[in-house]
């Protein structure tokens, strides 16, 4: 009996091995075979197979001209203010709003918590023509305040992770803080977002995984070459029906490296961010 559940036991780690196993192939293959691609030369993408890595006619000229292209550092440029500002206001209308969701009771409070999540249930492809008009109204079109006032209202997970996380904080916190003389503005800026670093590194490092992979919102309401961020400035090699997909390739493992190095040295604050309030004393 023991032996032939030990045998079920065994058998049931290697399928899960195998299904882990499974994943990571099914996970790790389209970059191999990009990073493959970038390496190679325009006859090489053409005699060779996808799966082979050229370790004898390898080059780094797909590489040098992705480098050599002035909207590269456009890009980066874009990218960043984008993400600093929308971060910066992120974090500072997330953590209020939470805090006072969760802490304090006022009339319409659950309707407006409703609102919020309801909003984030919408599809944004049934808003947007209605978006891209009030977009162009306010004189935003074509200008990086379009990108930043889409990401800044349109995404509001940031609610639902720092509402689960102050959820864990006791209130005798606030009640010792209040007894002492703190006022709420004094006790939110002292005690209250210094304990929220774990959430907010959860926030930032999703928040600029999301801005870095989105091609769509700067391709719509960006169009202007000085305008282009990380992914649209790939739209110099979208003529790969050309013959240009090695430089494509190149251009897409260059705008990758910086999403693979922030989840690689921060996914635990990841992690620790969204399980945080999953479980509570």
């Amino acid at each position: 009996m023991k032996s032939s559940m030990k045998q079920r036991a065994f058998i049931a780690q290697i399928v899960k091995q195998l299904i882990c196993i499974g994943m990571v192939v099914i996970v790790v293959t389209p970059i191999l075979l990009t990073l493959f691609a970038s390496l190679k030369t325009k006859a090489d993408m053409v005699n060779t197979s996808p799966l082979t890595l050229p370790l004898s006619s390898a080059t780094l000229e797909n590489y040098a001209e992705v480098f050599g292209n002035k909207y590269l550092l456009i890009g980066f440029k874009n990218t960043l203010i984008i993400l600093v500002v929308r971060i910066l206001f992120n974090v500072m209308l997330g953590t209020v709003t939470a805090f006072i969701i969760e802490r304090f009771q006022f009339r319409g409070k659950k309707l407006i918590v409703g609102m919020f999540f309801v909003g984030m249930l919408v599809p944004t492809f049934v808003t947007e023509i209605a978006r891209f008009k009030i977009i162009n109204s306010l004189g935003l079109y074509n200008t990086l305040g379009a990108p930043i006032v889409i990401y800044i209202a349109a995404d509001l997970m940031q609610l639902y992770i720092y509402r689960q996380f102050i959820s864990t904080l006791s209130p005798s916190l606030d009640e010792s803080a209040l007894l002492d003389g703190c006022s709420y503005f004094g006790l939110f800026g002292r005690i209250i977002f210094p304990l929220l670093a774990p959430a907010t590194a959860t926030v930032v490092i999703i928040k600029a995984i999301t801005i870095i992979n989105d091609m769509y919102i700067p391709y719509l309401y960006m169009p202007k070459n000085k305008l282009r961020t990380l992914t649209t400035f790939l739209m110099d090699y979208a003529n790969a029906q050309q013959g240009s997909w090695q430089s494509l390739a190149a251009g897409i493992i260059v705008i990758m490296l910086p999403t693979i190095l922030i989840y690689v040295f921060f996914q635990r604050y990841i992690l620790a961010g969204v399980s945080a309030g999953a479980v509570k004393e």
